[in-house]
């Protein structure tokens, strides 16, 4: 999963770090809430993407989408989409429905495609992320 964050910004060590901290609930986004998840897609025996989300009070949500990322030559083929669908039944579990995202430049487009709109000039929002429980079915 490192490997895979570090191709896109920072190094493989900081992020074994950031990522192991996270899910161990040693570092903690703001606002953050002791609840979260992390869900990973495999191919031959190869992480080839991950998301990781977790319960909030930041901005008035009830969770936060933290990381999404799909290794470069699984692109486009559905593997992100899925992976936020597992992400959505988990926050659905947990009754949270308003759900936050601070994406980077290339992940705007993908939130829209989702149904996220924009809540300021950094963050995206789901005002009731389970809508693509109901889209998806």
């Amino acid at each position: 999963m490192a490997l895979i964050r570090a191709q896109e910004w920072g190094t493989e060590e900081y992020w074994v770090k950031r990522i192991e901290g996270y899910m161990r609930g040693i570092l903690h986004p703001g606002d953050a809430l002791p609840q979260r998840i992390l869900y990973v897609a495999i191919d031959n025996h190869k992480i080839i993407g991950f998301i990781a989300g977790h319960l909030t009070t930041r901005l008035h949500c009830d969770g936060e989408l933290e990381w999404i990322n799909v290794q470069q030559d699984y692109r486009n083929k559905g593997i992100a989409s899925e992976l936020l669908r597992l992400l959505v039944a988990w926050f659905n579990e947990n009754n949270a429905f308003k759900i936050c995202v601070d994406p980077d430049d290339t992940a705007q487009k993908f939130y829209a495609k989702h149904g996220a709109i924009n809540l300021d000039q950094h963050w995206m929002v789901w005002n009731d992320i389970t809508v693509l429980l109901k889209r998806n079915k």
